[in-house]
């Protein structure tokens, strides 16, 4: 019971850590390091997919978010896949990384905007799970996802009107651009559903 305690405390304050960084200190490319700092002592395996690969996966919701920023959108992708656990059923946790969200074109009020250092919450929540389930050894299949990226209004953003094609296939119209969470997850989710996942957790 002690060691149990012990290691969700320590998965809810890596948590709580990533989810006070401050955004020049976590962009999605420094997040997907920590994820790997984080859990590959645990025996989590931990892959990280930059632009050209979600590029062809065909992820246009996760790049139509993206596209505001000079900072480009990292997938982490992490694997706990012990030899002792059943086949199925495999869960699926995907968190949303938003490392920074003005809301892009359809830009926030200022007040409180500082506090959108928090939008990757969901995901340093699936960070954190995925280090206790390594740390404890838990005999289940678990995959999870987070697909990281700056929300921002940049030359190049994505602006309301504008149609964006997921990696599915599903053609979405952003009518307002402060709702990148719901983009960048359906990307996610689609590619949990493609790595077997029979369960998903959406963070």
């Amino acid at each position: 019971a002690a060691r149990k305690g012990i290691a969700l405390a320590g998965a809810t304050n890596v948590a709580r850590e990533l989810s006070n960084d401050p955004a020049n200190l976590l962009t999605p490319q420094i997040f997907a390091d920590r994820a790997c700092e984080i859990l590959m002592p645990h025996g989590v395996e931990v892959e990280i997919l930059q632009e050209p690969e979600i590029r062809e996966l065909g992820m246009g919701l996760l790049l139509g978010v993206s596209q505001g920023s000079p900072e480009p959108p990292r997938l982490i992708v992490m694997r706990h896949l012990p030899e002792d656990a059943p086949e199925a059923p495999t869960l699926a946790l995907v968190g949303k990384g938003v490392t920074f969200d003005s809301g892009g074109i359809s830009i926030k009020p200022a007040a409180g905007m500082d506090l959108m250092k928090r939008d990757m919450s969901g995901g340093a929540a699936v960070i954190g799970a995925m280090r206790a389930i390594g740390e404890l050894r838990i005999p289940a299949r678990v995959i999870a996802i987070v697909p990281a990226t700056e929300n921002m209004p940049g030359g190049r953003a994505t602006k309301p009107g504008d149609v964006l094609t997921g990696a599915g296939g599903m053609t979405v119209e952003v009518l307002n651009t402060d709702a990148e969470g719901r983009l960048i997850l359906a990307d996610a989710l689609w590619y949990a559903q493609r790595l077997g996942a029979t369960h998903m957790v959406d963070v």
